[in-house]
C-alpha cells in the first residue's frame, strides 16, 4: 500500500507542478496585457504629440502655398493684362507700318527728301515693331511660366491638402484608441481601489495579525504571513488562517471579472521532509493548493478564476540572511488581477 501511495505521490506532484506553471502563465498573460495596454499608450500619445506638430509645419505650408498661389495669380492677371495692351499697341504699330508702305509707294514718284524722310521714319517703325515684337515674346513666354507654376502650385496644394486631411483622420484614430484605452484602466483601476477597500475592510480584523491588503501595477495582493496559516513546515491551513480565508472568499466570489493567483513562498532554509513533501518546492506548491482549495470551498467562487503557484525560496522580499528576514520570506500572497478582454480588443485593432 505504501509502495502504491509512493508512486501516486511521484506521478501527481509533476503534473501539480506543470498545472502551477501553465496557470501562472495565464496569470503574467494578463500582467503583460495591461503592462502593453500602458506602453501603447505612452507611445501613442508620443506619436500624438509628433504628429500635431507635423499637421502644424503642414498647416503653415499650406498658407504659405495659399499666398505664394495668391500672388501667382496676381501676377498672372497682371502681365495678362499687360499683354493684352502690348497685343493692342503692336497691332497699331503693325497698322502705322502698313499706312508708312502705302504712303512711300505713293511717294517714290515725289521728290527725294520727302523719300528720305518717310525711308527713316518706315525704318524707326520697323525696329520699334521688332523691340515690341521681342517684348511681347518675352512677356509671352513668361506668362506661360507663371501659368505653368500656378498650375504646379495648385498641384502641389492639392497633395498637401489631402495629406493633411489623412494626417488628420490619423490623429483622430490615434485620440479615440488613446480614449478608448485610458477609459478602460481608468475603469479598470476604480474597480481595483474598490475591491481592495472591500477586501481591506473584511480582513480588517486581521491587520495586526500578519495580513496586509495593497493597491499596485492595477492589482491587489492580500499577503499572509506563515504564522497565520501553518504551523512550522506544515500546509494545514490554521483555524484562525481559515476564517481570514473564508472572509476573502466572500468578496472574491461577487468579482466574477478577475483572476485569482494564490502563491506560495518559504524561506532558504531546506526542508527537512515530511511524508512525501521533500523540499521547499513541494512545501510552496501545497501550501498554495491548500489555500485554493478552502477558497473554492467556503464560497461560490468560480474554479476557474483560480490559480495556484510555488515559488518556494525565489522570490523573497529581504534578501538578507537573519532570522527577521526568513519570517518575512514565509508567507503566501493572493494576487487579484482584472481580467483585461476590453485592453485585448483594443491593443488588437488595426
Amino acid at each position: 500500500m505504501s509502495k502504491l501511495f509512493r508512486t501516486f505521490f511521484f506521478l501527481f506532484i509533476p503534473a501539480l507542478l506543470l498545472t502551477s506553471c501553465v496557470a501562472e502563465r495565464r496569470f503574467q498573460d494578463e500582467v503583460s496585457a495591461r503592462a502593453k495596454a500602458e506602453e501603447e499608450r505612452a507611445r501613442m500619445k508620443s506619436e500624438n504629440i509628433d504628429l500635431k506638430a507635423t499637421l502644424a509645419d503642414m498647416e503653415d505650408t499650406m498658407k504659405n502655398y495659399d499666398r505664394q498661389l495668391s500672388h501667382l495669380r496676381k501676377d498672372t492677371a497682371v502681365m495678362a493684362t499687360s499683354l493684352n495692351r502690348m497685343t493692342t499697341n503692336y497691332d497699331k504699330l503693325n497698322d502705322t507700318y502698313e499706312r508708312l508702305l502705302e504712303q512711300m509707294g505713293k511717294l517714290r514718284e515725289g521728290n527725294a527728301s520727302d523719300t528720305k524722310k518717310l525711308t527713316q521714319e518706315l525704318q524707326e517703325a520697323r525696329a520699334n515693331i521688332q523691340v515690341r515684337e521681342d517684348d511681347l515674346r518675352r512677356l509671352e513666354n513668361a506668362l506661360a511660366k507663371k501659368e505653368g507654376n500656378v498650375d504646379a502650385m495648385t498641384s502641389e496644394l492639392e497633395k498637401a491638402r489631402a495629406e493633411l486631411d489623412d494626417k488628420r483622420l490619423q490623429l483622430m484614430a490615434r485620440s479615440k484608441r488613446i480614449s478608448d484605452l485610458e477609459g478602460v484602466l481608468a475603469r479598470k483601476d476604480s474597480a481595483v481601489a474598490a475591491l481592495k477597500n472591500n477586501i481591506a475592510n473584511a480582513l480588517l480584523g486581521f491587520a495586526d495579525q500578519g495580513l496586509t491588503v495593497e493597491q499596485k501595477n492595477g492589482k491587489v495582493y492580500v499577503s499572509l504571513e506563515e504564522q497565520l496559516l501553518f504551523k512550522s513546515g506544515s500546509w494545514v491551513v490554521d483555524s484562525k488562517g481559515k476564517e481570514a480565508l473564508m472572509k476573502l472568499a466572500k468578496v472574491l466570489q461577487t468579482q466574477p471579472d478577475v483572476g485569482v493567483l494564490v502563491e506560495g513562498h518559504t524561506d532558504n532554509v531546506p526542508y527537512g521532509g515530511n511524508g512525501n513533501v521533500t523540499d521547499n518546492w513541494d512545501l510552496s506548491v501545497k501550501r498554495a493548493t491548500s489555500i485554493v482549495k478552502i477558497l473554492t470551498e467556503s464560497s461560490s467562487i468560480d474554479p476557474a478564476q483560480l490559480s495556484a503557484a510555488g515559488r518556494s525560496e525565489y522570490s523573497p522580499l529581504d534578501g538578507a540572511d537573519t532570522k527577521e528576514a526568513r519570517a518575512k520570506n514565509r508567507r503566501t500572497e493572493i494576487i487579484i488581477t482584472p481580467k483585461l478582454n476590453e485592453l485585448f480588443k483594443i491593443l488588437e485593432r488595426n
